[in-house]
Parts: structure tokens; C-alpha cells; sequence
């Protein structure tokens, strides 16, 4: 009986940190997306040209590992709006090229936000109240994302618009899935540090976002 008092206490502080990642996640991650805005409008107000994409997987993953490596400091925070205002940088010729070659370019960005902002309250609300376990989907989504990141990178020589139809697709599908992953990972403890929760959301929010609109722009685009 002496012990019972120890486990609910230890149960309430379980419960409290749970919270407390989830909620600065989410606190971090609206910056972040903000501040990504801000970067890509910008970017997309001054015409900025199109960046080398070896350039820009080089910032990715170069902030990336930075980003992972400090995430234990008040450095981390920092490296975070680093990540994501490069990201949004990038983002703003993307759309401009979409707007500008497009009859229905701005419609289809529109689209484009609306379906994954749609997508990833829903995703996250499932997660949230079920409270299901989706860590099972660890190493079916490392081995997609692996495979897709390839056929990407492949079909930047190969130039096939069959591959790049089934990579945003799959890119799409395996997006939906870490957004599962991640936030079940938040809820069961998986996940205690609310950086790298952040990147990872932030990560599969921006690839859902590009992919579908990039998928909007095959079907529904207008020259």
C-alpha cells in the first residue's frame, strides 16, 4: 500500500510531461509555420529565383543535423527557425511558378493549403483521442520515405512524369502516416523532446503541401 501513493504520483508526472510536449509542440510548430510564411511570401513577393536543389537539400540537411544536434539547448530553438525559414524561402519560387505559369496556379495553392491543413487537424485530432498506437508504423515509414527520397532524386536525371506522379503520391500517403506516427509517439511518451516533434510535423506538413499541390497541378491545371 505504501507504494500506490508513488506510482500515481509518478503517473501524474508521466501525464503532466505528455502534456507539456504536446502543447509547446504545437505552440512551436504555429511559430514556425509563421515564420515559414513569412520567408516564402518574401521570397515569392521579390521574385526570388529557383534554388540549385543540391543547394537546397544541402541547407535541409545541413540544418537538420544542427537542428538534431542542439535540440537539448535554447540553440535548438533557434536552429528550428533557421530549418523552417530556409524551407519557406525555398517554397516562395515554387509557388510563384505555380501562380505564374497556371491560369488556376493561385486556386490550386489554395486548394493545396486548405487540403493539408485539413488533412493534418484531422490526422492529429484522430491520433489525439483515440489514442491509439502507431508506433508499429516506425520502419514501414523510415524504408517509404527512404524509397521515395531516391525516385525523387532519381528522377531528377530521369525526368519520367510517371515517377514523379507516383513519388508525390507516395510522398502524400507516408506524410499522412508520420503525422500519425509522430503525434502517437507525443501521446505514449515515444517522444519527449518538443524540437524534434516539431521538426518532424513541420517536415511532413511541408512535403504534404508541396506533393499535393504538386498532384493539383497534373490534374487540375490550367495553362
Amino acid at each position: 500500500m505504501s507504494q500506490f501513493p508513488n506510482t500515481v504520483a509518478r503517473r501524474q508526472e508521466a501525464v503532466l510531461a505528455t502534456n507539456s510536449v504536446i502543447r509547446n509542440t504545437y505552440l512551436l510548430l504555429s511559430m514556425t509555420l509563421l515564420f515559414s510564411a513569412a520567408t516564402a511570401t518574401m521570397a515569392l513577393l521579390s521574385n526570388a529565383p529557383m534554388l540549385n536543389v543540391w543547394l537546397v537539400l544541402g541547407g535541409y540537411f545541413g540544418l537538420l543535423f544542427l537542428t538534431n544536434m542542439l535540440r537539448n539547448s535554447a540553440w535548438g530553438l533557434v536552429s528550428v527557425f533557421a530549418l523552417t525559414g530556409f524551407m519557406g524561402y525555398t517554397l516562395g519560387p515554387v509557388l510563384n511558378l505555380y501562380i505564374s505559369n497556371l491560369g488556376n496556379g493561385s486556386q490550386l495553392v489554395a486548394y493545396a493549403f486548405g487540403a493539408t491543413g485539413a488533412i493534418f487537424i484531422g490526422l492529429s485530432a484522430y491520433a489525439l483521442s483515440s489514442r491509439k498506437d502507431f508506433s508499429y508504423m516506425g520502419g514501414f515509414l523510415v524504408a517509404g520515405i527512404l524509397v521515395a527520397f531516391v525516385a525523387a532524386i532519381a528522377n531528377i536525371f530521369l525526368a519520367i512524369p510517371l515517377l514523379s506522379l507516383v513519388v508525390s503520391s507516395m510522398f502524400v500517403l507516408l506524410m499522412c502516416g508520420l503525422i500519425l506516427y509522430q503525434t502517437s509517439a507525443m501521446v505514449h511518451g515515444g517522444e519527449t523532446n518538443y524540437i524534434m516533434a516539431t521538426v518532424t510535423l513541420y517536415i511532413a506538413i511541408y512535403n504534404l503541401f508541396t506533393s499535393l499541390l504538386h498532384l493539383l497541378g497534373i490534374f487540375g491545371g490550367e495553362d
